[in-house]
């Protein structure tokens, strides 16, 4: 691996996303790049080493922010920023320029700006992932335009999903957004063999996390609100058809009639049969 590379996506038929460069450097001590100010979206993903970012707010006050290896820094279009690697220990970076209709949505989804500027994965781990992503965009040879923005969507992809600082300024709206997903899911699968696992997976989150967020939004960890969704459509069909109990209970998910009734009595007191005898609608 060379100290510098350095590539321009030469391809304008990209309207969402689009990579206008990309490349990798190994600074000398001391070595700056600014004052200046960009038109498109940068963003710099640090391997090792350190250095800081001089970035200007909207009211052009000058912010400075010390980095280091398993972080990184965005540079959004207009905005004055001087960036210069340290005396002792300077750092290594790749980076990719990119702009089109979505990339503020992209990096505001990740929850940095040019307020605030400094990229921090959640977890080491992720923090790899994401510089494999890069590594991969930097160092793809021969690869086809097409297959560079598919690139491009995967790293922003990650950086948004791998963010600690999407968590802690999102929360409460990631926390609505996985949740309505999860009941969207259970709304469309509440038949089938589906778990809590299964939930979690579709949400792409770990399950004890995906459990902890449920509960906090909807108020029922997501094995009680499964349940009382699958009575409820129960119920649904107990009251307005002639379906065989045996039969209702494989429609909502229980294909053993007996654990369907157990499971019923538990959430309403009485049988599926003796609701039905109460509870029927008349035709």
């Amino acid at each position: 691996m060379g100290d510098t590379k350095f590539s321009i996506f030469r391809d304008e038929h990209f309207i969402d996303l689009t990579i206008i460069q990309y490349g990798y450097e190994k600074c000398s001590p001391l070595h700056a790049f600014g004052p200046y100010v960009r038109n498109n979206y940068l963003f710099h993903y640090i391997i090792s080493g350190k250095g800081k970012l001089r970035a200007n707010d909207e009211k052009d006050n000058m912010q400075e922010f010390q980095l280091q290896g398993g972080s990184g820094f965005i540079i959004e279009p207009g905005y004055v920023n001087t960036y210069m690697a340290d005396e002792q220990d300077p750092w290594t970076y790749m980076w990719v320029e990119f702009s089109g209709l979505r990339a503020k949505e992209c990096i505001e989804s990740a929850g940095i700006s040019y307020k605030h500027p400094v990229y921090l994965p959640d977890t080491k781990e992720h923090g790899e992932e994401l510089e494999q992503e890069i590594r991969q965009l930097v160092y793809g040879e021969n690869t086809s335009s097409m297959e560079m923005i598919g690139r491009l969507y995967l790293l922003m992809d990650k950086l948004i999903r791998y963010s600690s600082t999407r968590k802690k300024r999102q929360e409460g709206k990631l926390r609505e957004f996985y949740s309505k997903e999860a009941i969207t899911y259970i709304a469309n699968h509440y038949a089938e063999n589906i778990t809590v696992e299964e939930l979690a997976r579709h949400c792409q989150l770990e399950r004890s996390y995906f459990g902890k967020i449920f509960k906090m939004v909807i108020g029922q960890s997501p094995q009680d609100f499964l349940a009382h969704y699958r009575m409820a459509r129960a119920v649904d069909f107990l009251t307005t058809s002639d379906r065989q109990i045996s039969d209702i209970a494989a429609m909502v998910g229980y294909p053993n009639a007996l654990h369907f009734s157990r499971a019923f009595k538990q959430i309403y007191g009485i049988s599926p049969r003796e609701y039905r005898q109460i509870h029927r609608i008349v035709s």
